[in-house]
């Protein structure tokens, strides 16, 4: 049984999802995206969201030298929304990106690009490596992170004094969500 809000949800994003993707197409995408981010052949773009909010990094010992210290990345936390700004679901650790309908998709990095603005993390290329609940991220199978500001990890101030401290730097993105593109009929 469909719960009332759930399906409200639901039809909501189906609303935003059509509304967002109605000008955006696939070959549009292509045109701005690095040749690294292209989606494979056999994808449709059924979702374009925008997402804000933070970059969380934690002060560690650098990886390759226990005596320099770097922060790493430990999880983003951001809403999703459309381009009118309705809210459509979340984006945290996995990296996982959750619809209001309940839906989840996990991915992993398969591409990355610096992006034009190098204040701002990396664009990104994402394989779905998990899927969860019949919603609107059930049938993602590719992510783009594109278009981002800030989110970079501060220059400094991760030391001795501060291993295990965290610190989250605010981030903007667009995300585009691709499934693949239905087989058609005779």
């Amino acid at each position: 049984m469909i719960k009332p809000f759930h399906f409200l949800a639901a039809a909501a994003l189906s609303a935003a999802c059509l509304a967002g993707c109605a000008n955006v197409t696939t070959s549009a995408a292509r045109e701005v995206t690095p040749d690294a981010l292209v989606v494979p052949a056999g994808q449709t773009l059924m979702l374009k969201t925008q997402a804000s909010g933070v970059q969380i990094y934690r002060c560690q010992p650098a990886k390759d030298d226990a005596t320099h210290f770097e922060w790493a990345l430990r999880a983003p936390e951001a809403d999703l929304s459309d381009d009118l700004g309705n809210p459509i679901g979340k984006h945290y650790a996995g990296p996982t990106w959750e619809a209001a309908d309940g839906s989840r998709v996990v991915g992993e990095v398969k591409g990355r690009d610096n992006g034009p603005d190098p204040t701002a993390i990396p664009w990104l290329l994402l394989a779905a490596k998990s899927n969860s609940d019949n919603g609107v991220f059930a049938a993602v199978r590719y992510v783009q992170r594109l278009h981002t500001v800030g989110g970079k990890a501060p220059p400094d101030g991760c030391d001795t004094a501060h291993v295990g401290t965290e610190t989250r730097v605010a981030y903007k993105a667009d995300y585009y969500f691709y499934s693949a593109t239905p087989a058609a009929t005779p």
